[in-house]
């Protein structure tokens, strides 16, 4: 199976970038749509972007259109989030997940495998 690690979180200002990075662990994530989630505290876990196993479609929440980028690279076995223009609503734990088929889907649920998460802070 396949074990996510994020990492590439941290504090940054409004209009600043970071790009968060999921190394998967145990198998490759060749045959895995990935995706990426948030949760900000006291709130529920919320889609953000996915990416199918060949790196060809996209989906995004449209909180994020236009400035974050889902990609992958199957040979490092990674995946990574760039997010631009950040804004203090993007303040969450950011989440990595897998579920292996070719369609990306925006339900947490339908996700089998789960990294820890890396904390983003965005402070205006």
């Amino acid at each position: 199976q396949v074990q996510p690690v994020e990492s590439g979180g941290g504090l940054v200002q409004a209009g600043g970038s970071l790009r968060l990075s999921c190394a998967a662990s145990g198998r490759t994530i060749s045959g895995y749509v990935m995706g990426w989630f948030r949760q900000a505290p006291g709130k529920e876990r919320d889609f953000v972007a996915a990416i199918s196993w060949s790196g060809g479609s996209t989906s995004y929440a449209d909180s994020v259109k236009g400035r974050f980028t889902i990609s992958r690279d199957n040979a490092k076995n990674t995946v990574y989030l760039q997010m631009n223009s950040l804004k203090p609503e993007d303040t969450a734990v950011y989440y990595c997940a897998a579920r292996p088929g070719v369609v990306t889907y925006s339900s947490a649920n339908s996700y089998d495998y789960w990294g820890q998460g890396t904390q983003v802070t965005v402070s205006a």
